[in-house]
């Protein structure tokens, strides 16, 4: 890999981690963006593509943020040559949006001993996309524009019943929500504490990604949890993310303000996304990696695309 790709990489990750700083900073979660919106009338969903495919990991991130700081109603994004494709046009003036696609390809070498092996190299290429309130002349069916949420009822009992089918031993009782990997089980407050059933799921969806952890599952190591404070607060960001990537997909509005135990992690946040360049991108995949094997335990249920 030439230095010259390397360092475009390397100032890739920057770019996109110092913006997501930035809302940091300021004490905003750019993953909360969507629900803080004045107008959440339609159903919340992930960023589409023009296929009406999502997006995922980081880029879910990227475009939530970009659609809510530029007023943009619709939710489906597409690049310049796929609007010429469809007999449409950015408009003049218009700016687009970065968004990464990240790969790996094979390369042959020899080891040590002289012997040919085949190494995987991770690499990471950005690419500009258009949201289609920017784009004059296409077609009706690519305004994706938000529908009316479900019925309230209908969306609980849909919540339920995603979380039921997977399996996992859910308690309640106490004060606390949490994922214990001893017992591997998720304990939550009684229902009927929780400010609304949206709110429930919500937590509900945050202990839930934890519990996709273990290795008989996804594998993300909790070894150091409880005695490394940047390892916990890497995992409680997968968590959060993880929570959002399901809210959306649920149609569950999330509660606007964070739990009290996670508000702490703020500042921790900061500190690693500051260590660590590539710590968003890699907290966002496992995020995905959680909420696609959750689908993945629903009866006919096809897993949610990796970005």
């Amino acid at each position: 890999m030439s230095m010259k790709h390397e360092s475009n990489r390397a100032d890739l990750y920057s770019r996109i981690t110092d913006r997501i700083v930035e809302d940091l900073a300021l004490g905003v979660r750019p993953w909360m963006k969507p629900w803080n919106a004045s107008n959440t009338e339609g159903r919340i969903t992930r960023p589409l593509r023009h296929t009406g495919q999502p997006y995922s990991g980081v880029n879910v991130l990227l475009l939530w943020s970009e659609q809510m700081s530029r007023g943009f109603a619709a939710s489906t994004w597409m690049t310049f040559r796929q609007a010429l494709e469809l007999g449409a046009g950015v408009r003049k003036g218009e700016t687009g949006t970065t968004v990464v696609f990240a790969s790996r390809f094979t390369k042959s070498e020899a080891d040590a001993n002289g012997a040919e092996v085949d190494r995987e190299i991770p690499f990471l290429k950005a690419y500009c996309v258009f949201n289609v309130d920017q784009i004059d002349g296409l077609p009706d069916h690519c305004y994706h524009r938000p529908v009316r949420a479900a019925d309230p009822v209908e969306r609980i009992a849909g919540a339920d019943r995603f979380f039921r089918n997977t399996g996992a031993v859910i308690r309640h009782g106490g004060n606390q929500a949490f994922y214990g990997p001893v017992t591997d089980h998720v304990q939550m407050p009684a229902f009927e504490t929780f400010k609304d059933a949206a709110s429930y799921y919500a937590t509900l969806s945050h202990e839930m990604t934890h519990w996709t952890a273990p290795e008989g599952r996804l594998g993300r190591d909790l070894s150091r949890y409880a005695k490394d404070k940047s390892e916990r607060a890497r995992e409680e960001l997968i968590a959060e993310l993880g929570s959002c990537f399901l809210c959306a997909d649920l149609g569950i509005a999330p509660e606007l303000e964070p739990r009290p135990d996670h508000a702490s992690y703020l500042q921790c946040w900061l500190n690693v996304l500051a260590d660590d360049k590539r710590a968003i991108f890699q907290a966002a995949a496992h995020a995905q990696r959680a909420a696609s094997f959750l689908h993945s335990l629903q009866p006919g249920d096809e897993p949610l695309a990796a970005a």
